[in-house]
């Protein structure tokens, strides 16, 4: 399913260059996962959700270092909603359910995600604090405290963002399985369904 070629779009220089690259090696791509995963993952919600492929319409001059597409509820837009993602940068691909920082009630839905006890219901999930970096740790090696303040840094620091799911290295066997790979994106988010159904539902 992924190739080198997606990976390599993020080598281009230039923002005009890697932007074409995205848009003809890898956009594709989320449509084609979307086809494929959206019909089951808007049968579990059970209100219609919708595709949104990042646009990257703010940047000017530096080209982007990943790339994603959302699925949310909301159709004019997914960033002040709790949406699932899968994207990539140029050494992994990942796929979340995503809280980013443009979310109006961060403090209420980050105080409700610390009730969660993601050591016992996710050990094999990663956790991130912020969506334009790579940087994510799994939970099973991590300490209830170490998540409990990234929950609590999304829910009191306005520019804190709260990602959970997996993260997969870009020489992973499973990205050249397209069967195996959609099923995992199915699971993933199959197993964070609770949690997105609980704040938005």
């Amino acid at each position: 399913m992924f190739t080198t070629q997606q990976f390599n779009v993020f080598t281009q220089d230039g923002l005009d260059a890697r932007m074409a690259g995205i848009r003809s090696e890898i956009q594709p791509l989320f449509h084609r996962i979307y086809e494929e995963v959206g019909p089951q993952l808007e049968a579990d919600v059970g209100v219609p959700l919708y595709l949104h492929v990042a646009k990257h319409a703010r940047r000017t001059v530096n080209p982007p270092k990943d790339t994603w597409m959302a699925i949310g509820h909301d159709k004019r837009g997914y960033k002040k909603h709790p949406h699932f993602q899968v994207g990539l940068f140029d050494d992994r691909v990942f796929i979340w359910l995503a809280f980013i920082y443009e979310m109006p009630n961060k403090e209420v839905i980050g105080r409700r995600l610390m009730t969660i006890d993601f050591k016992s219901e996710f050990p094999d999930f990663h956790i991130a604090g912020d969506h334009m970096k790579k940087d994510a740790f799994l939970v099973e090696e991590s300490s209830a405290e170490s998540i409990e303040a990234i929950t609590e840094r999304f829910a009191t620091v306005k520019k804190a963002d709260f990602l959970i799911g997996r993260q997969l290295p870009a020489d992973a066997s499973i990205l050249q399985n397209e069967a195996a790979f959609l099923a995992l994106v199915e699971d993933t988010f199959s197993r964070l369904m609770p949690i997105y159904r609980d704040l938005v539902l």
